[in-house]
């Protein structure tokens, strides 16, 4: 044990100082390729583990803490609160997304970041596709264990909502944080798309349209997707073709 524990002491000490001698920005990115590994490997292990059935009393148990114990079929609170939680859930729906993405490319056109509006727009369209692609994939049931407190359409695994509302939301506020040069600007922003991506997520499961897991393997792959075209950008930034953080291109 002790020669183990001294060798990871010297490999933490060694990366410690590579990350001393690296710039600001190499930082950013090992930070977010570091966060992008965990969500990917966090949706694999939740996929595993929900394709041998092992989430099942994890996922119960979760699912009826939303309940009235007396009766399943009535969610916590009362029915106003039901009401929000129903807005809440809209937010994570197509229609409202498309709508953001277009209220935000728009922006960005008008504001002549053209070619950060063609990012975010494709960004967003191939994390749909991929939402897609997964559903179909994995298949999954909606829960049966309590009534459904709004209408669902497709399968479950991972949340459509929690996962679209991710891509939507955190590639948005990412993206648009790359466009953007005060620190406290880019804090706002990207608190903001978690926020949103948050409750999105937490209402699907207390409506009970999705097992908890869905909802936690939605956030895990949409947030890599997030990272992913957050990288991207990067690198294009550093090419010279996509705009820069002040953004500042001349008027036409």
């Amino acid at each position: 044990m002790e020669p183990l524990l001294h060798r990871l002491s010297r490999i933490s000490l060694n990366l410690a100082g590579m990350l001393i001698r690296v710039s600001r920005a190499e930082k950013s990115v090992l930070l977010v390729a570091f966060v992008l590994a965990i969500s990917l490997f966090a949706f694999v292990e939740i996929a595993e583990e929900v394709g041998e059935g092992e989430t099942a009393a994890f996922d119960t148990a979760i699912l009826l803490a939303f309940r009235n114990s007396a009766d399943f079929s009535d969610p916590l609170g009362p029915a106003w609160f039901e009401g929000i939680m129903r807005d809440f859930t809209a937010l994570g729906g197509v229609a409202v997304l498309t709508t953001v993405t277009i209220l935000v490319a728009g922006f960005l056109f008008l504001t002549r970041k053209h070619r950060a509006a063609w990012m975010v727009i494709v960004s967003v369209l191939g994390g749909i596709a991929l939402s897609h692609l997964l559903k179909w994939g994995f298949g999954r049931p909606r829960p049966d264990l309590v009534p459904h407190v709004t209408a669902v359409y497709s399968q479950s695994f991972p949340s459509g909502h929690a996962m679209l509302s991710a891509v939507v939301y955190l590639t948005l506020g990412t993206l648009l944080a790359r466009t953007e040069r005060e620190v406290y600007v880019k804090i706002y922003l990207i608190s903001a798309a978690g926020l949103l991506t948050l409750i999105v997520g937490i209402s699907r499961i207390y409506l009970g349209v999705h097992w908890p897991t869905d909802v936690l393997a939605g956030w895990a792959v949409g947030a890599s997707w997030a990272l992913v075209c957050w990288l991207v950008m990067l690198w294009l930034q550093g090419r010279g073709k996509v705009e820069p953080e002040d953004g500042n291109t001349p008027p036409r």
